[in-house]
């Protein structure tokens, strides 16, 4: 794919140079914005420029309940995994001068780190494609107190098996992008947050953004992050990680954002050799041949015609969206610190808004419940230790993945209903429209494919009504080991449930146990503030379970093995 390019901090010549756009223009973005444009809860920042002209530039809601601090176009905030591409580009940095090789095996750089089905590259880190597990995700499976500096290094080293072989598929993975900054630090002799600092935030002139690694730390003229909490309260929005460092630890402010964008559209570039940012731009391959979308920390995609470059982002407390549409010099940043509000959502209502007669036919539109009512309820299970199942969602077809209830997430693209990464963090996953037909008894069919990132599973249709608590508790009560986590277990029935306790080394997690078969079981944390659905499976049932695995969506297959009493 070709990209246009504008010239270099075109934006930032601009920034106290607002053009009145076309009232119409304005009155489109103002209602996109329009549920956020309170003073009774936490809201967004939002910037817009085209052809390095600011179009729109707006602070919505606090900044601070606490304080009654309104958000501003000055308002500092987490950009969440937006940092991922930012990391990739001081990888090639420091590739360009001969510190680093992104195609050598990682082990070459990083020691520690176990080669489980073989050792991936730096660049698989960068495109998701390593198959490692993410060590967030691990995190929150074992519980999650405050994670003390290296506690994600040790987690990603010591594990023994992985979710898939090298480039084989492509699964989200803050782990790896943790391992990557660990390497930019190794191989520049310097912290990741210093050489952020000096190579690619300075030369650009970004003087509101810097690499913060942690929630705990007091940074000046940063947002307050806010989740609410199951009584519809606000409370503090912190992830407790030591050292969220090239995953997820950009702070920064619109106008930086906007400085970025232009920068990254080039054609000059201050930072990064026009060979890096072809690199750069450069979707994956996997190695069955499959193309994917994402490239080095950026999705590539079609959005109604036209080629857009994105990426979001999400967090306790935040949630952020980037957007560039190359062919019209449109940049969109928009950063949340709380506020119910989508804003993947946002970036695509601004280009209709804006770019409306460019563009082609209309967004593809959800999947309609209507068609599928013999899917609801219905839940399927597959060898990779994922759970899919379907069930209505005010009037779409609502995804159940691992034990969630059904979210309207699938979109309708006509022969294939499914979601994309930027929608999920996950995928793309897709199910043919043909393969969801009622069976030959008018119910769902005893088998389903989906296709994840062009791998294609077989999974099998569970019982309607599973086992009853007794049945399914005398197999599996006991304690149990897992070491890739580090971590104790222990099932037991309390009260009326049946319920997994992990004890991590930090902390610790509960969760209820709910029965499908004898094999598949859904869990469901029980802290309504960090809520957690995952997949308990049990590979050979019998009158004493041995061990079972435990899948989140981005960590498979953790063994749990059955202790001594």
């Amino acid at each position: 794919m070709t990209t246009q390019k504008a010239a270099p901090n075109a934006a930032a010549n601009t920034m106290n140079e607002a053009p009145i756009p076309p009232k119409s223009g304005v009155a489109a973005l103002d209602a996109i914005f329009e549920s956020v444009n309170r003073s009774d809860g936490p809201g967004l920042v939002v910037g817009v420029a085209q052809h390095g002209q600011l179009l729109y530039r707006r602070g919505f809601g606090l900044a601070s309940i606490e304080h009654a601090v309104i958000n501003t176009p000055r308002t500092r905030m987490r950009l969440a995994s937006i940092t991922k591409h930012f990391t990739c580009l001081a990888a090639f940095v420091l590739a360009e001068e001969g510190k680093l090789d992104l195609d050598a095996p990682a082990n070459k750089i990083l020691p520690e780190l176990p080669a489980l089905q073989g050792m991936p590259t730096l660049r698989q880190f960068m495109t998701h494609t390593s198959g490692y597990r993410c060590f967030m995700d691990m995190a929150y499976v074992s519980g999650m107190a405050k994670l003390d500096k290296g506690w994600g290094l040790a987690m990603q080293f010591r594990q023994t098996d992985v979710n898939f072989a090298p480039g084989d598929s492509q699964l989200y993975n803050n782990g790896g992008y943790e391992l990557l900054s660990e390497a930019i630090a190794r191989a520049s002799g310097k912290s990741f947050e210093q050489f952020m600092l000096e190579r690619i935030f300075k030369p650009l002139g970004m003087v509101d953004t810097q690499s913060v690694p942690n929630d705990m730390m007091i940074v000046p003229g940063i947002a307050t992050f806010h989740a609410m909490g199951p009584d519809g309260s606000w409370q503090r929005g912190i992830t407790p990680i030591d050292d969220n460092r090239g995953a997820g630890a950009i702070v920064t402010t619109v106008d930086d954002m906007l400085r970025w964008l232009a920068h990254l559209r080039g054609p000059e570039h201050l930072v990064g050799s026009d060979a890096t940012w072809q690199q750069m731009l450069t979707v994956a391959t996997l190695n069955n041949g499959q193309v994917t979308p994402y490239a080095c920390g950026l999705n590539r995609q079609l959005y109604r015609g036209v080629e857009v470059i994105q990426h979001g982002g999400g967090l306790n407390g935040v949630g952020t969206q980037m957007v560039t549409v190359p062919a019209h010099q449109l940049d969109i940043i928009v950063m949340t610190n709380g506020a119910m509000f989508n804003p993947v959502q946002a970036g695509w209502d601004i280009i209709d808004a804006l770019l409306g007669e460019h563009l082609v036919g209309t967004a593809v539109a959800m999947a309609k419940s209507e068609p599928y009512p013999h899917l609801f309820g219905a839940r399927y299970h597959g060898s990779s230790g994922m759970l899919y199942g379907f069930g209505d969602a005010g009037g779409m077809l609502g995804l159940s993945f691992l034990s969630s209830p059904p979210f309207p997430i699938l979109r309708d693209r006509g022969e294939v209903i499914g979601f994309r990464m930027e929608e999920a963090g996950l995928g793309p996953i897709e199910f043919r429209v043909a393969d969801l037909a009622p069976g030959p008894d008018g119910g769902a069919p005893e088998e389903l494919a989906v296709t994840d990132t062009g791998n294609i599973e077989r999974l099998k249709l569970l019982p309607a009504t599973g086992p009853t608590l007794a049945e399914a508790s005398q197999p599996l009560m006991g304690r149990y080991r897992c070491h890739d986590l580090n971590a104790d277990a222990l099932i037991a029935v309390e009260g009326e449930q049946l319920l997994l306790r992990i004890f991590g080394t930090l902390a610790g997690r509960a969760f209820t146990i709910q029965p499908y078969s004898d094999a598949a079981f859904g869990l469901t944390a029980l802290d309504p503030m960090m809520p957690g659905f995952h997949a308990l499976t049990v590979e050979m049932p019998g009158l004493q379970v041995e061990s079972f695995r435990v899948s989140s969506g981005r960590a498979r297959r953790l063994q749990f093995v059955r202790q001594p009493d």
